[in-house]
């Protein structure tokens, strides 16, 4: 099998703050399609252009996102990782059987995957409460990353993925994958142009509950129910209660659960904290807000040309459970913040009046996009894949598949359409509403120095302790 070959002096990626990004564009005003080439076509191609992908993290996504990679003629699968041993079985087999072989090779361990040096890139879909670790272990092998949103758990925890990847120079490519949709590209370039006129506010509608994935909270109440107790909601039941000691029970066989815990804090396993269900933890996941944020703030910064900005304020509150709740995270929450040039934006989840997707709203009309539809002040505006050419003074970076950009740069060295320091700040403003809603307090937020003004108590919430022996890079 041809193999991609990479030594460790591939060229480095500079460090990319606001001010090199821009004059690498050329303009102050428009980002680029594509930054500039890190060096020339690489010359470490193989005969037949394959890059040989590395998958961690085979729960949910990551069968999806592989998929996708299978069916690329220039990429190859040779290793999966999970620390599930159902989920590796079924990883290694979906692979062996699109390629009609057994030449992909399962671990329990993603730094014996990382350590093959015949590995170029890998796909990475673990928990959120993982991400830091498995990245920037994965940037040190010198492994072009996809990485899945949002990009870490806490705002420091992304501050190193993003040294890690620019240090290294890491080709990452976000897993948010609306950017390589020609909806949500037209959109963007309806706003970017000032079709609309000047943006004065947003609107970003994210899911307003906690998802009941598998059933799991249904099938958790109904085991409760079977045994009397009568709970409508697995946002009541805390430690201390019957209901609670019910829903406690050993790990599965097939899940090594120590290792799945990793750096948060220890908890005792319950089915509905686990697969998919982290989400609704924050020992783990981030509710819906964080779930979420990566990829509809994603695409309201792209509209606005605010890849590489930030809010100056955020403000807000939710509808907390207690703490320590089976599912603690807020399941209704609503969240204003202030960005440059006088725009405002509201970040909500369960309230009707903010509709699912992103809408702007400038002073000459408006653009609403999600999965499920696109509208516009002016209905011209909703004919065609994309905007007349004579409308396009500004042509955002065009992506017809998200994973396929990803192979693509990988070969260029030029970034993706959803590069990580996009990734970076598109959670950002997640992250500070969750800290203004867990201290219900306004946040203040320096967006050069990435920094929380005037509250140092807020400020503790930028990171989090690590359970050892992990540590944070």
């Amino acid at each position: 099998m041809s193999k991609w070959s990479r030594k460790q002096d591939t060229p480095r990626i500079r460090l990319l703050n606001r001010r090199n990004f821009l004059k690498a564009a050329g303009s102050a005003a428009i980002l680029p399609a594509v930054l500039p080439a890190f060096g020339a076509q690489s010359s470490k191609t193989s005969a037949n252009n394959t890059i040989n992908l590395g998958v961690i993290g085979m729960g949910w996504q990551g069968p999806g996102n592989t998929e996708a990679f299978l069916a690329l003629p220039d990429c190859q699968v040779v290793a999966a990782c999970d620390i599930d041993t159902n989920h590796l079985k079924s990883a290694v087999k979906m692979v062996n059987d699109a390629y009609g072989n057994e030449d992909c090779k399962g671990y329990h361990d993603f730094r014996e995957l990382l350590a093959r040096e015949d590995i170029d890139a890998v796909m990475i879909a673990v928990p959120d409460h993982w991400h830091e670790i498995v990245a920037t272990e994965a940037a040190r092998h010198k492994k072009d990353i996809y990485g899945e949103k949002p990009l870490a758990k806490t705002i420091a925890e992304q501050q190193s993925i993003v040294r890690a990847v620019e240090q290294n120079g890491i080709i990452w490519q976000m897993g948010s994958w609306q950017r390589s949709v020609p909806t949500f590209h037209k959109a963007a370039e309806i706003v970017r142009n000032g079709l609309i006129g000047t943006v004065t506010h947003v609107e970003v509608g994210l899911p307003g509950t906690n998802s009941d994935f598998d059933d799991v909270g249904k099938q958790s109440l109904a085991k409760l129910a079977a045994q009397g107790v009568n709970v409508p909601r697995l946002e009541e039941i805390v430690p201390g209660t019957k209901a609670w000691d019910l829903l406690v029970t050993e790990p599965p066989a097939e899940l090594d659960y120590e290792t799945w815990i990793g750096p948060s804090k220890m908890e005792p396993y319950i089915r509905a904290r686990s697969h998919k269900s982290w989400r609704w933890n924050y020992n783990t996941g981030g509710g819906e807000l964080l779930d979420w944020i990566g990829h509809h703030c994603d695409i309201a910064h792209w509209g606005l040309g605010f890849d590489l900005e930030g809010p100056s304020e955020a403000e807000g509150s939710g509808e907390l459970p207690p703490a320590k709740a089976v599912w603690n995270t807020a399941p209704k929450y609503r969240f204003e913040l202030k960005y440059p040039r006088g725009v405002t934006m509201t970040i909500a989840g369960g309230h009707p009046d903010i509709k699912a997707g992103v809408k702007w709203i400038g002073t000459e009309g408006w653009v609403w996009v999600d999965r499920e539809g696109f509208e516009a002040s002016n209905p011209a505006w909703t004919q065609g894949k994309h905007l007349p050419r004579e409308l396009r003074k500004v042509k955002l970076y065009t992506s017809a598949s998200h994973q396929q950009n990803f192979l693509d740069c990988i070969k260029t060295r030029q970034a993706t359409v959803t590069p990580v320091q996009v990734g970076h700040h598109s959670a950002i403003p997640g992250h500070l509403c969750l800290i203004s809603m867990l201290t219900g307090r306004k946040i203040r937020w320096d967006a050069k120095e990435e920094t929380i003004l005037g509250d140092p108590e807020a400020s503790k919430l930028l990171t989090r302790e690590y359970r050892g022996p992990w540590k944070m890079s």
